[in-house]
């Protein structure tokens, strides 16, 4: 039986407003990307993942969508986007885009029409509840971006429900006919040959807002049972295409409800883990998720990793912790691409890019997340001007600090820089059979701040260690059958690689090593 691609792909997420800008007006676009599927191809990835460019009047940024089946003119137009999917395909990149079925723009017809009368055909298309005496929303829900989930509409005099934004109204799946439209506008991005969904906010899918006070935690652990069916419905329509994919966004904290998606076999392929994602430097808490995963995903589950993406600090910055970030960000890179599973990385993770420094009347997102979006420095400044390669306008939120040297075309030549880092661990990944989803896994006692592991596969052994402490270790493992050891890789752009005993191999704090074992 042939092993599904996205079982041992790298996903690249590219955020398009950051990419690349072509037209110089400072945001990036779907052209922009297209003449940038070079350094994907280069970088050794297997799909990418594009976050939204549907029109939208942009309050979150694209994830309220006012049409699903269209492309924003500040990103372009469907023309471009079937450049996009065609170029990307001829370079043996799959082509993965989100959907967004938890809620729509306000400025969707949908909502436009649903909000115009109570007896409109479309009002039973989004939640519209009566208020509690006095003047107070129908429960007590509470929106993710703050204050009530609930807001009064005069013309109507009801409330829709809104679990972000104000402008981003809930979608009533209940309603079969929403089903059926939702369900529709994946078909036709299919049919345009897109290879699979990165799902929006999968765990607030199918939501009870008359359930008794208590039923569910609002706003984010909620993982309804109609959420569930939803997902099935999804992976049915999907396998009648020829090998698709869905990933979720499942914002669970708790592992035992997130592998619920995927052990069943007819939900979710993959579902993104937030317990790994905001797990801190720590080799105890992340032997302990792993372990946990491992011991849980039995049936179909498969686990499926990711440390960074836009709504969520660069690991240089959340863990630079006095200045360890630049080498942490490197380490992380061989624990994202050395653990049996698919790995997710976002755009500039490959360049180690901290987060950048927003000034304050440079901010455009209420919500914090600037930092992680800003634009990707192609080129240096010193040659290219201050838009860095990614626009000759100004980009529309600040390029990171030190663009001069973690620009791209600073890293490209530069074989000790994590551009060359990341291309060396992926095409290992892609090599190595010990890497392969067909490679074992085994989690070592490797002594109190280190994490590591064992790949296996015939013929191939390979031990994985990370030193996460702040002191310089020596690896003291009893593997028996270890053969003559060698050095494969360490993530210390200062390290000698060479044969070494692994049963004496100090590892520098900060520092990650694959040992080929025989």
């Amino acid at each position: 039986m042939t092993t599904p691609w996205w079982k041992s792909a790298v996903v690249y997420q590219v955020y398009p407003r950051s990419f690349a800008d072509a037209d110089g007006d400072g945001v990036g676009d779907l052209d922009g990307v297209v003449r940038r599927l070079g350094h994907l191809a280069r970088l050794g990835v297997d799909a990418l993942w594009l976050s939204p460019f549907y029109p939208s009047p942009m309050v979150d940024f694209g994830y309220d969508v006012a049409d699903y089946t269209g492309v924003d003119p500040v990103f372009g137009d469907m023309a471009t986007f079937d450049t996009l999917v065609g170029e990307a395909h001829a370079l043996g990149i799959r082509v993965i885009i989100d959907w967004v079925p938890n809620h729509s723009s306000d400025a969707h017809p949908w909502f436009v029409a649903s909000r115009s009368s109570r007896d409109d055909p479309h009002r039973d298309w989004y939640v519209w509840r009566d208020g509690r005496p006095g003047g107070l929303p129908p429960n007590d829900w509470e929106s993710t971006f703050g204050g009530p989930a609930w807001t009064h509409d005069p013309a109507t005099g009801q409330w829709y429900l809104h679990s972000f934004a104000v402008e981003q109204p809930d979608l009533n799946w209940a309603n079969p006919a929403v089903a059926d439209a939702m369900l529709d506008t994946l078909r036709f991005w299919l049919d345009r040959g897109v290879d699979g969904f990165r799902i929006d906010v999968v765990q607030d899918l199918g939501k009870e807002p008359d359930a008794p006070a208590g039923a569910g935690e609002w706003p984010r652990d909620q993982d309804w049972p109609a959420g569930h069916a939803i997902m099935r419905r999804v992976r049915a329509l999907l396998d009648g295409y020829d090998d698709r994919m869905a990933v979720g966004e499942v914002y669970v904290l708790d592992q035992r409800r997130l592998v619920t998606f995927l052990t069943s076999g007819d939900e979710l392929h993959l579902a993104h883990d937030f317990v790994f994602l905001r797990c801190p430097w720590d080799a105890a808490r992340f032997h302990d998720v792993i372990d946990e995963f491992t011991r849980l995903a039995t049936g179909a589950a498969w686990p499926t990793w990711c440390l960074e993406n836009h709504d969520h600090p660069r690991v240089a910055t959340r863990w630079d912790d006095g200045g360890h970030g630049p080498a942490r960000a490197r380490a992380a890179a061989l624990l994202l691409l050395g653990l049996r599973g698919t790995a997710f990385l976002f755009q500039g993770q490959e360049l180690g890019l901290p987060d950048a420094h927003v000034p304050a009347d440079r901010i455009v997102d209420l919500d914090g997340r600037d930092p992680e979006r800003a634009p990707i420095p192609w080129e240096r400044p010193s040659v290219a001007g201050p838009g860095a390669g990614f626009t000759t306008g100004e980009p529309w939120l600040p390029i990171v600090g030190d663009a001069e040297r973690l620009a791209v075309a600073a890293q490209r030549v530069d074989p000790r820089s994590d551009l060359s880092l990341w291309r060396r661990l992926i095409a290992l990944r892609r090599s190595a059979p010990a890497l392969s989803p067909d490679g074992a896994q085994a989690l070592l006692d490797a002594g109190p701040g280190v994490l590591a592991w064992v790949r296996e596969a015939p013929g191939e052994r390979l031990l994985i260690a990370i030193n996460m402490s702040r002191e310089a270790v020596r690896l003291d493992l009893d593997l028996p059958g270890a053969g003559v050891p060698r050095l494969e890789l360490s993530t210390d752009p200062d390290r000698v690689e060479d044969d070494v005993d692994v049963r004496a191999l100090g590892i520098a704090p900060d520092e990650g090593v694959i040992v080929r074992l025989g």
